[in-house]
């Protein structure tokens, strides 16, 4: 199975009732989404509109501004939170629900275990984050199982490093947040000694643009002395962390994704999923990494997927935005052929810029033919951010984050989009343009679901052949290959970065007609994304014309031959 994820920033899903949407507005102003908003008939929608996964993200409890005290949860220093609803990479305790999004407060844990039983109904797997690499500042768990000792609750605090310890400590340095507004000022946060910060600031000086609210977890390697490992035995660190993962496995949740994971040494990761798998064979592990020249050692040590970011996503926002040659798409994937099935492709995620925004394309059907080559080229998963179907800008100055481009994982908000896709009926919600994307990404996605060909089929790219931009190609701005199934199913896939409407002839070479088994001679073809029929001809190298939208893309189904 093809996974096509969707990720949806839980906070924000289902927030349709406050709508003032006050600039650093407290829960009380502009409101929070509820796991019980994201009902039963909401999860069908997305299963029928082609997922297979949904990644609810922040639904760790995580440090905030908004006092929860009265239910014995400890506030948490204004210092060291950033925005009013905090980051929900800031963990402050890996074994509980963050308490935002509970409808019942004291019963958050079991309304988190109805959403999971929801999911599955709905014929869904359901995706968590595990954030491994650092915490919140005032890490406190008071959910954990009993027995369970808490990160840090054992170290000694005298030693800058120690492999048994979960944090790395400043020795005899209080912890600086200079740049603490007047209200924080006032009741300086201290912290004495001075851990580690998340982003590996070892110093006690975080600045504004380090990760200052969070602590750097220790996995048993002293930075301080030439990058010393001390994996065996295997450091206190290791045993905590690999506890929480199958501790949320035993709930029944279906995947990790893997927060900054190349952060944490890979021999963690072969410990820890491997303990995993011996009881959940099933569970998937997503990796968010940006070095490519350490893909293959994360893979090696049991992740099924990695983010494809600085390959894939970055050369098709050049080609959209920069005029990058579509050619260079070839590039990447050739330089991950070996490991292209756990490549993990996307447009947008709760860290990039919206394709709709004033930063990036500022227009979301300038990315129909990037979305038609990522979520199609391989059997690899694609993953969508929600409200990006329906072109969601990120151009709110919600508070914290400011207007950036992004949907703000610090503030509390009442996103439009969102509003929309969470209605009864969003059909009834929308403007033309946005049924129209919405309409097309449902097309793409359920193909990718149910085609063979896209599903577990060959690839094979044609762009080589089309290098003199003859009979009207230009490889700059097309891109074209096919998929072929082991049962006969082809696709002639091409797109068309140009904003205008191209009749090209693709040359289609002789390899590709006897490595693939494709039928000569003139055929009709149906465009899988439209229905329209095409007539073309396939011969070898020679062109097969073909009509492709502007900013868009055909998936022609043409005959094949029995091996």
């Amino acid at each position: 199975m093809k996974p096509i994820i969707y990720q949806i920033f839980t906070r924000l899903y289902g927030n349709n009732k406050h709508t003032t949407n006050l600039p650093n507005g407290s829960i009380e102003q502009n409101g929070c989404a509820k796991i019980n908003d994201i009902t039963s008939a909401q999860l069908k929608r997305i299963a029928s509109y082609g997922f297979t996964h949904v990644w609810f993200t922040g639904l760790i409890e995580h440090a905030t501004q908004t006092d929860y005290s009265q239910y014995g949860i400890a506030t948490d220093h204004p210092a060291v939170v950033k925005g009013r609803a905090g980051s929900p990479y800031a963990i402050k305790d890996y074994y509980d629900i963050d308490p935002d999004l509970a409808t019942d407060v004291p019963n958050r844990m079991s309304e988190f275990e109805s959403l999971l039983k929801r999911t599955h109904l709905a014929g869904l797997k359901m995706v968590i984050d595990f954030v491994p690499n650092h915490v919140a500042r005032q890490y406190h768990s008071d959910a954990s199982p009993k027995g369970v000792h808490d990160l840090g609750q054992d170290d000694d605090t005298s030693q800058s490093f120690s492999p048994q310890n979960n944090f790395y400590y400043i020795e005899g340095q209080t912890l600086h947040t200079d740049f603490d507004t007047e209200r924080r000022a006032l009741h300086p946060y201290r912290e004495y000694p001075a851990k580690a910060t998340g982003n590996d600031c070892f110093n006690a000086w975080p600045s504004r643009n380090d990760w200052y609210e969070t602590i750097k977890l220790n996995y048993g390697i002293d930075y301080m002395n030439g990058r010393q490992n001390h994996f065996t035995p295997p450091p206190s660190t290791w045993l905590k962390m690999k506890d929480i993962l199958l501790f949320w496995a035993s709930k029944g949740v279906d995947a990790f994704r893997c927060d900054m994971a190349e952060m944490v040494p890979a021999e963690f990761w072969r410990f820890a999923i491997q303990k995993v798998h011996d009881k959940y064979p099933h569970v998937l592990f997503i990796a968010e990494v940006y070095n490519p020249g350490e893909y293959r050692h994360y893979i090696a040590s049991g992740f099924n997927y990695l983010y494809d970011k600085v390959g894939l996503y970055d050369t098709l926002r050049a080609i959209i935005c920069d005029g990058r040659s579509a050619s260079s798409i070839t590039g990447c994937w050739q330089s991950i052929d070996d490991i292209r099935d756990h490549m993990l492709n996307f447009l947008e995620n709760h860290d990039e810029q919206r394709i709709a925004s004033a930063y990036f394309a500022g227009n979301a059907h300038k990315a129909l033919p990037a979305l038609v080559v990522s979520s199609m080229m391989g059997t690899n998963p694609f993953m969508v951010y929600a409200g990006q179907e329906i072109g969601e800008t990120g151009m709110d100055a919600e508070g914290f984050s400011g207007s950036d481009g992004r949907t703000s994982i610090f503030d509390y908000w009442s996103v439009p989009s969102l509003r929309k896709l969470t209605s009864s009926n969003p059909a009834n919600e929308l403007t033309t343009d946005e049924a129209t994307l919405y309409n097309y990404y449902y097309k793409v996605l359920n193909l990718c679901k149910k085609q063979p060909a896209i599903t577990n089929g060959a690839f094979y790219d044609l762009q080589y052949a089309n290098y003199s931009n003859k009979y009207g190609y230009n490889c700059d701005r097309q891109y074209a290959f096919i998929r072929k199934s082991d049962d006969g199913q082809t696709l002639l896939i091409v797109a068309n970065f140009d904003p205008n409407t191209v009749h090209v002839g693709v040359c289609i070479p002789s390899h590709a007609i006897s490595f693939l088994h494709l039928r000569c001679g003139l055929t009709s073809a149906t465009d899988l994304i439209t229905g329209n029929l095409q007539t073309i001809e396939v011969k070898e190298d020679s062109p097969a014309y073909i009509q492709v939208p502007g900013n868009g893309a055909v998936v022609l189904q043409i005959a094949g031959k029995a091996k």
